[in-house]
């Protein structure tokens, strides 16, 4: 009957899409139960062989805070791969910009050589790093994500880093392009096709690109630091503060300042990647982009707490106000033995 509660839980459970369960057990006639189950988790010290061979999972110390530890942290590899794949998915917007930009007659913003040193030289390495993200404060007290109906990459990912920071990252760009480069503005307005370029409108065009791209250099660190969390607060506005703990993703972010500023200012860099020397002005007018996209995204995280987070629980009962849960889990007692709905909202047995 263990084994029947199971596929009950896994075809009608979550409104008849299914949950996804994880079963415990220590004896023999566990094992199909523990073989049904999506994870099978056996007892180590009191288990017996077939209980263990049938699991997925053998608990050593046979502490069930261990398979709530588990959880965690196989949340949290979720989230910081998501989070990865948010932050690779931002730059692509601005990237392809200058490309349709020049359809308009607009001058050339970036060339394939700097996209490919953003890809290849700044965001593949930084995306490497959310690895050793820490977790949020909330994570195990926000509902997990259901992978029969919300999907690792799904429109919710794609809306944030094309439709959201990519949209700011761009119009950033193209704003430093046109205003924070040298007699780019000037070249835009007179007209010239680029077969008609003077020496001095060249170097005007190469340097509004290095401008370009270095905007898009602080883009997206602003974006990775944005996409540390999805809710709490970098800086602690109205919250407990998350800050900057991962000390990888920090030196990333200088390694990217670093090799940015010598793709503009070392002469080789310039030669191979199409870069000029620029004012300091245009070096700093940039950073405006870095700063606006950091507080548009506490401004959204703030907004987003106050209206989805606030940290409440299923109620217990009639009446009764719900506690902050650790994991939303739905448990059958067996003896022995327990039956854990790891995707549904808790409910009384």
């Amino acid at each position: 009957h263990k084994q029947v509660i199971v596929q009950a839980y896994q075809k009608y459970g979550y409104g008849g899409i299914g949950d996804v369960c994880a079963m415990t057990g220590d004896g023999v006639n566990d094992a199909p139960a523990l073989k049904q189950a999506e994870v099978g988790v056996a007892m180590g010290i009191r288990g017996t062989e077939v209980a263990k061979d049938a699991a997925d999972i053998v608990l050593q110390d046979d502490n069930f805070a261990s398979i709530v530890d588990g959880i965690e942290q196989g949340r949290l590899s979720s989230e910081n791969l998501q989070k990865s794949i948010m932050y690779t998915l931002c730059s692509k917007i601005p990237q392809v910009a200058p490309t349709f930009g020049e359809l308009f007659g607009l001058p050339q913003a970036l060339t394939v050589a700097q996209v490919l040193l953003i890809d290849i030289g700044t965001d593949i390495w930084t995306a490497i790093a959310y690895a050793l993200q820490s977790a949020e404060s909330k994570l195990m007290e926000r509902r997990p994500r259901h992978p029969r109906l919300e999907k690792l990459v799904n429109c919710k990912v794609l809306v944030y880093s094309y439709g959201y920071i990519g949209q700011l990252q761009m119009l950033a760009c193209w704003a430093a392009f046109f205003l924070a480069a040298p007699g780019v503005l000037d070249l835009y307005l007179s007209g010239k096709s680029p077969n008609d370029y003077s020496k001095k409108d060249e170097l005007n065009d190469t340097q509004g690109m290095s401008v370009y791209y270095w905007t898009l250099v602080l883009g997206q660190i602003a974006a990775a630091i944005s996409t540390t969390t999805k809710l709490q607060s970098i800086f602690g506005c109205c919250g407990v503060p998350y800050g900057l703990p991962n000390a990888t993703l920090n030196y990333m972010f200088i390694g990217e300042l670093v090799l940015g500023l010598v793709a503009i200012y070392f002469p080789p860099m310039q030669t191979w990647f199409d870069t000029a020397a620029l004012p300091w002005q245009s070096i700093v007018y940039p950073m405006a982009a870095f700063l606006a996209i950091v507080i548009i995204e506490e401004i959204r995280k703030l907004f987003g707490r106050m209206c989805f987070d606030d940290g409440s629980a299923p109620d217990d009962g009639p009446g009764e106000k719900g506690s902050k849960l650790k994991v939303p889990v739905a448990a059958l007692k067996l003896g022995p033995c327990s039956c854990f709905c790891l995707w549904d909202t808790p409910q009384r047995a």
